[in-house]
């Protein structure tokens, strides 16, 4: 099987971002952690503060499919369910 990578950006709303910002560190140490995790890399945009790009590379779909399922019942799933997500 090959790499999957993802690549875009996440749009929070200014309302959530405080909340969104405290969980982004513990988001990040976590995938990292997660076996099949190559890269995981998440930056705020200096010129848009509630932008935020976004780079993964996981060793296969399956790897990417674990981390889906991982997001989707953490902390992190919980207070992104309004961020407007656009990957490629």
């Amino acid at each position: 099987m090959s790499k999957v990578i993802l690549k875009g950006c996440i749009m929070v709303p200014q309302a959530e971002l405080a909340v969104v910002m405290d969980e982004l560190s513990n988001h990040i140490r976590l995938t990292r952690e997660e076996t099949g995790c190559l890269v995981f890399e998440v930056a705020q945009s200096k010129s848009d503060p509630c932008r935020f790009d976004v780079y993964e590379e996981f060793i296969n779909q399956a790897a990417f499919e674990s981390h889906q399922r991982r997001v989707k019942s953490s902390r992190w799933g919980k207070v992104t369910v309004n961020v407007d997500r656009r990957y490629t």
